[in-house]
């Protein structure tokens, strides 16, 4: 019985991550894996950035790693993003053992399904989908890498970029004449902007979501709760951010790559990592935004990260209600229960306090300005990768922050504090005394 308490679901959820991080790490350290010699900390920070589908990196992926090497981050990057416990569940599947009941249940907290019924072909569906998804996006970005790169480059480059580009990793291997340049050689190529787009935002959206609409189609009453929300405030989330981009960052640019380059960077900002514009040319109030939309991330039980969509969501109905002065939360024509926006509050919390930590202390460290600070801290807890050039040239304690912050934003946060604290059913109601807000 203590056995079965001491691996909780989210012990052993972290407990895999970790596993996963560690052996990469070593991996990433084999003289085979790269073209230097990689010390046990640089090869930390790439592997917890690849299995937590993050994107900041300390070398230029390109021309630092091998063929193998790469290959070892594109699949830290397909585990990281479906989620360790998915696929090794999937590996046992297909070797002809049968999955048990605690199987299901880390199945179901690994991919955050409702309801443990029906788990297995849920999972298998989702398995299925991202693999056909990536094909797909692979194929459709071959036309532009192996014009530019030749055939063999170009068919590893669209199915490395499809896979990072679903996972919401953001990591690249083009490399092109400047490092760290992520997508900019593409800024005005409408088919690789499309499909990068379309990508992310599939695997950002969540395993819910595609079940959602595998059953019920293009029905949004019938949707959940929590896939309306999604879907709603993803939309707005792209849009709304994408008109400031286009009206005050992106001014000068010709109007087709201003369309774009809005779109992308409004997309890619929820978790994804690549951009197609140096972020020189970004203003101050374009960094906080963007900073906003880091923290924020994709939706629950996704290959993204952050403090989640319908946290958002939940947090914005919350205010709603009090601003009306009614009793609970209400959205699509839903109640929210307390213990959801308790959550969510906590959530939020947490993220902030870490993010605005993290900032603080490598700002301190470093002697950088506090918001070029806070936007790597922000990038790397909401498991983004945008950085503005500062990653490579940090201290070892800065770097360590960072990798603690990777990892607590793909993890999350309250997996981390429910795995570290004893849960008890017995509650001692305390007298209750009221207190005044605002």
């Amino acid at each position: 019985m203590k056995k079965t308490k001491f691996l909780s679901s989210q012990r052993v959820i972290i407990l895999s991550f970790s596993i996963m991080i560690l052996v990469g790490t070593l991996l990433l350290m084999l003289p085979v894996s790269s073209n230097g010699k990689t010390s046990f900390l640089d090869a930390l920070f790439t592997a917890t950035s690849a299995s937590c589908v993050t994107g900041l990196v300390v070398f230029d992926t390109a021309s630092y790693f091998t063929v193998f090497g790469k290959t070892v981050i594109m699949i830290m990057i397909q585990i990281g993003g479906m989620g360790v416990i998915t696929t090794a569940m999937i590996l046992t599947k297909l070797s002809g053992k049968k999955i048990g009941l605690a199987g299901r249940t880390l199945m179901q907290d690994s991919i955050s399904a409702p309801k443990l019924g029906g788990i297995l072909s849920l999972t298998g569906f989702i398995i299925k989908t991202a693999v056909f998804i990536e094909l797909l996006g692979a194929a459709a970005l071959m036309y532009p890498m192996v014009s530019r790169y030749g055939f063999l480059k170009g068919v590893f480059y669209s199915v490395f970029h499809s896979v990072s580009a679903f996972c919401n990793a953001g990591f690249d291997v083009l490399g092109n004449k400047a490092p760290f340049s992520s997508l900019c050689i593409f800024e005005s190529d409408v088919i690789t902007n499309v499909t990068i787009m379309l990508l992310i935002i599939i695997g950002g959206i969540g395993f819910v979501t595609w079940d959602d609409i595998k059953k019920y189609k293009f029905r949004f009453s019938k949707y959940r709760m929590q896939t309306k929300a999604v879907l709603v405030f993803t939309l707005f989330l792209v849009f709304v951010p994408a008109l400031f981009f286009y009206f005050f960052e992106f001014s000068k640019m010709p109007l087709q790559n201003r369309i774009l380059a809005s779109l992308f960077q409004s997309v890619t900002l929820r978790t994804a990592g690549f951009n197609t514009v140096s972020f020189e040319r970004v203003s101050e109030s374009g960094k906080l935004i963007m900073i906003f939309l880091m923290l924020i991330g994709g939706s629950s039980g996704s290959t993204a990260g952050g403090m989640k969509v319908t946290t958002f969501a939940i947090v914005i109905a919350s205010v709603i209600s009090v601003f009306k002065r009614k009793k609970n939360g209400e959205m699509f024509g839903r109640r929210i229960p307390d213990e959801t926006v308790k959550n969510a509050l906590s959530v939020v919390s947490l993220y902030i306090f870490l993010f605005v930590t993290g900032g603080i202390i490598i700002s301190m460290i470093e002697g950088l300005p506090i918001l070029t600070c806070l936007f790597e801290t922000a990038s790397a807890i909401g498991t983004v990768g945008l950085t503005v050039g500062i990653t490579p040239f940090l201290s070892a304690i800065s770097k360590i922050i960072l990798i603690v912050l990777m990892f607590l934003g793909r993890v999350g946060g309250l997996t981390l504090v429910f795995a570290a604290v004893s849960h008890s059913n017995s509650e001692i109601m305390l007298p209750s005394e009221n207190i005044i807000v605002g």
